[in-house]
């Protein structure tokens, strides 16, 4: 490496530590802390799973601080004409830029590693610690609110208060799946224990008087009724799954789903066989076509943040083919011009392509193999038509 690209080099670095110390704690400090305050989280929750919040930051802040570094670094080199003298000396210009690219395509590899490996990491470790304090964020809200919901899993809660870990008066109201049907759940007291393994709560009831969807009521005491915790779920979001168990599931899902095509199959030409044409109609013959349209929605979810994933951990590489030679040729404007001028384009083209290649690749339209590096390819084009011009 030559004097100049170390000098380069060093400025580079210089900038976008400092920029990406200075975004990132901002974000920590502006979102994070303040949603999780917002959510019943203590300062020990919140000192607990920082941590982990900060590496998961990283893939996110990581291509527009770059982008940011590289608008600073080569806007200045160019207005002070210090490009034009490399020029003159007889030194091409990409030298200069190398560096940057180099740095980029670095980047864009530990950007993939912290969202293959890293952030489904953070985001269990996030999970169990929430988990593990579950307890006291959940009577805390209880004791600022009392009141708790939770419309997904069909629960609610309200007390008149909470005296250390007993629940006065309260009231629960559970709805059943599948229906509207709701179990309501009075006691004078109770108490509530968090079993973490099996995902749920048990209560202890007081004086209890139980409401089932059918009018009937029963009185309930010394016994423990199970209700599911907020928190956790059977099957992980792909972004918790790193890319060999996204490879791994997807198999799974092909499997099942063959096993269930070729058992529908069998079944329909049985009963087809014996006239009993009304078979096609019935419930387990539309379950059977629901468990296949489920593990063909997984499967494709889980291929599209495969390819996605791989696609915007190079978007830095991309970010800086563009912003490298554009900051040279808007070299006399601030900085700041230069990086509103390359980021907003960026914001109005790059990021909605993708987010439609992702849809489109979920619902098996497009396939994201190719869809998902339609908006790269497009940075590519751009970077090369730039860096043809100086």
């Amino acid at each position: 490496m030559s004097i100049l690209q170390r000098y380069v080099l060093r400025q580079l670095l210089g900038v976008f530590l400092l920029t990406l110390l200075s975004l990132t704690g901002m974000l920590v400090i502006v979102g994070v802390i303040g949603e999780a305050t917002k959510n019943g989280l203590g300062p020990q929750q919140i000192r607990d799973i920082l941590p982990f919040v900060v590496p998961s930051l990283l893939p996110f802040t990581i291509p527009a601080t770059y982008l940011l570094t590289v608008c600073v670094v080569y806007g200045r080199l160019a207005g002070d004409n210090e490009v034009i003298a490399v020029k003159a000396a007889g030194i091409n210009a990409m030298t200069m830029l190398t560096p940057g690219l180099v740095t980029a395509a670095l980047l864009s590899l530990a950007t993939f590693f912290l969202t293959d490996q890293v952030i489904p990491w953070a985001r269990s470790n996030v999970e169990q610690v929430v988990l593990t304090a579950m307890e006291d964020i959940f009577l805390g809200i209880l004791r600022d609110k009392n009141h708790y919901s939770d419309p997904s899993r069909g629960i609610a809660i309200s007390v008149r208060g909470v005296e250390g870990k007993r629940l006065i008066e309260p009231h629960f109201r559970y709805q059943l799946p599948g229906g509207p049907q709701t179990v309501n759940i009075t006691a004078r007291e109770a108490t509530m224990s968090f079993d973490l393994e099996g995902q749920q709560v048990l209560l202890s009831l007081v004086e209890g008087q139980m409401v089932l969807p059918g009018g009937d009521q029963a009185t309930v005491a010394d016994e423990e009724y199970p209700f599911p915790l907020p928190l956790g779920s059977k099957q992980s979001p792909p972004r918790d799954l790193t890319i060999e168990a996204l490879r791994t599931e997807m198999r799974q899902c092909r499997q099942q789903r063959d096993a269930l095509e070729r058992r529908r199959v069998i079944t329909t030409t049985f009963y087809l066989s014996h006239g009993e044409f009304g078979y096609l109609t019935h419930h387990p013959q539309q379950m059977q076509q629901r468990d296949i349209d489920n593990l063909t929605e997984r499967y494709h979810k889980l291929y599209t943040e495969v390819h996605s994933r791989l696609a915007l951990a190079c978007s830095c590489f991309f970010f800086a083919l563009v912003g490298s030679p554009f900051a040279v040729l808007q070299g006399r404007r601030q900085f700041l011009t230069s990086f509103a001028l390359c980021f907003t384009p960026i914001l109005i083209f790059y990021y909605p392509i993708v987010l439609v290649m992702m849809n489109l690749g979920k619902d098996n339209v497009f396939d994201p193999a190719l869809g998902m590096w339609v908006a790269n390819a497009g940075m590519a084009l751009t970077g090369w038509l730039l860096l043809r011009r100086i």
